[in-house]
């Protein structure tokens, strides 16, 4: 036990470390955890409205994409909409474009509109393969392989 002068001349000093321990933030908060990373195997497209409002909120989390197979159609907005240094294809990656198109009596009926967003999307290099192949039209053309991988950072 202390006597009262060492106690006073103390109390100072544990005043202190109190405060200390009360103003310091938890150990956990110090440390930031990776963002996770969402994955597309097989993904085969929709409306477009759908898309943009899922990679909206992707993009905004934080998060990265893994292309791991097919990204077809509507899918492949996320190459205009998520950072190209958030994006990484694997060797089964494969990109598959295609004109936009609504379903009416008559049958699927390009949409001239939808196709032009579409177009408006994607990156420079994405844009000049589309346009030596024929551009967005009926017929789905497919990127992969060495081209893809020369795009596009390889996923770890």
């Amino acid at each position: 036990m202390l006597s009262g002068t060492r106690r006073c001349n103390a109390l100072p000093g544990l005043v202190f470390v109190i405060a200390m321990i009360a103003v310091a933030p938890p150990a956990m908060s110090r440390t930031v955890a990776a963002p996770a990373t969402e994955r597309i195997l097989d993904d085969s497209g929709g409306r477009i409205g759908s898309y943009l409002t899922r990679y909206e909120a992707l993009r905004k989390s934080g998060q990265h994409v893994a292309i791991d197979g097919t990204c077809a159609s509507a899918c492949t907005l996320l190459l205009g909409v998520i950072p190209h240094n958030r994006i990484c294809v694997t060797p089964r990656a494969v990109l598959a474009f295609h004109a936009a198109w609504d379903l009416s009596l008559r049958g699927a009926q390009t949409n001239e509109p939808g196709t032009k967003y579409l177009w408006s999307h994607y990156p420079t290099d994405v844009r000049r393969w589309i346009a030596r192949h024929g551009g967005l039209r009926s017929q789905t053309i497919y990127l992969g392989g060495r081209e893809l991988a020369a795009m596009f950072p390889s996923c770890r």
